[in-house]
């Protein structure tokens, strides 16, 4: 789903023209991303609990040519879901989208076991990014 789909959801849901939610849900985004930066936790209850971390320095490989890379240190956005979220998503078992899941992760276009690491830096979600849309 996209920040569009989202606008396009709460806009029908509440009779809200899209504008108005458009800006809504963008100042919701910065203020998260803000206390980030500000603050490096932030918590929504029943939801979970976005945090930064520092990432280790690491040696990794470049895809295209096998080559060798240095990756430096940084930061990145770890999430752990509220209790709530958590029960709600384990209750796909046995749907048809756990079986879709299980098929991409299978394939290799789902990462899957990793930490729960959005492995984005902060500057990617800069005030007013409206790449989304």
């Amino acid at each position: 789903m996209t920040k569009k789909e989202i606008v396009k959801t709460i806009s029908d849901e509440t009779g809200l023209n899209q504008q108005q939610i458009k800006q809504i849900v963008q100042k919701t985004f910065d203020s998260i991303v803000a206390t980030l930066v500000e603050e490096g936790r932030i918590e929504l209850r029943n939801f979970g609990v976005f945090q930064v971390r520092p990432r280790a320095a690491r040696k990794a490989r470049n895809p295209r040519t096998g080559k060798q890379v240095e990756v430096p240190e940084k930061f990145v956005v770890s999430f752990k879901p509220g209790k709530i979220m958590e029960e709600r998503v384990n209750s796909i078992e046995g749907t048809p989208l756990a079986q879709k899941i299980r098929d991409a992760a299978a394939s290799g276009d789902l990462d899957v076991g990793l930490e729960a690491d959005l492995d984005s830096d902060l500057d990617t979600f800069s005030e007013g990014n409206d790449s989304e849309s």
